[in-house]
């Protein structure tokens, strides 16, 4: 598991996804090979299914375009650890079953080359040898997740019989 380490705040989501692209890549493997192009050249070619993103307070903010995080749950990122998330970027994640984590504390403390595992059900990340708590995700939430997204959650609900 790799851990992709972006201290800085205020990555928007033209940096996790050049705006220039969004009329001519849709799909999750037409998105992923631009991803983070313009603060890293190398994600793309490195990022794996399970790793994991570290970064800094405001992630995701700008735009509402939901390529960013259509392209890094396409990858299989396992998480993105960040101070802190804009609302509009948070609430796209989740609708596609990527997992945002927000804790100050475990981006503080990281450095370069600590394991990094979390548990969304217990609400805990951990960094090296230290465990930070966060609120753990309601069930609902938890379900998302594992359903793959908010689509593939309702479509299950509507198979199941559950739905509305």
């Amino acid at each position: 598991m790799n851990v992709f380490h972006y201290p800085q705040s205020d990555i928007n989501t033209d940096l996790l996804f050049p705006g220039k692209y969004t009329y001519t890549c849709s799909t999750g493997p037409e998105i992923i090979e631009h991803l983070l192009e313009d603060l890293d050249p190398s994600f793309a070619g490195a990022v794996q299914s399970g790793d994991i993103i570290i970064a800094g307070e405001n992630f995701g903010c700008g735009s509402s375009r939901e390529h960013p995080s259509l392209g890094l749950k396409h990858i299989g990122l396992k998480a993105v650890i960040a101070s802190s998330f804009a609302r509009i970027f948070y609430r796209s994640a989740i609708n596609q079953g990527l997992l945002l984590i927000q804790s100050p504390e475990a981006v503080e403390y990281y450095s370069e080359g600590d394991v990094v595992a979390v548990d969304p059900a217990a609400g805990e990340v951990r960094v090296g040898d230290r465990v930070f708590s966060f609120p753990s995700l309601p069930d609902e939430m938890l379900e998302i997740l594992k359903d793959g997204g908010l689509l593939s959650h309702i479509k299950k609900q509507y198979t199941r019989g559950d739905g509305v």
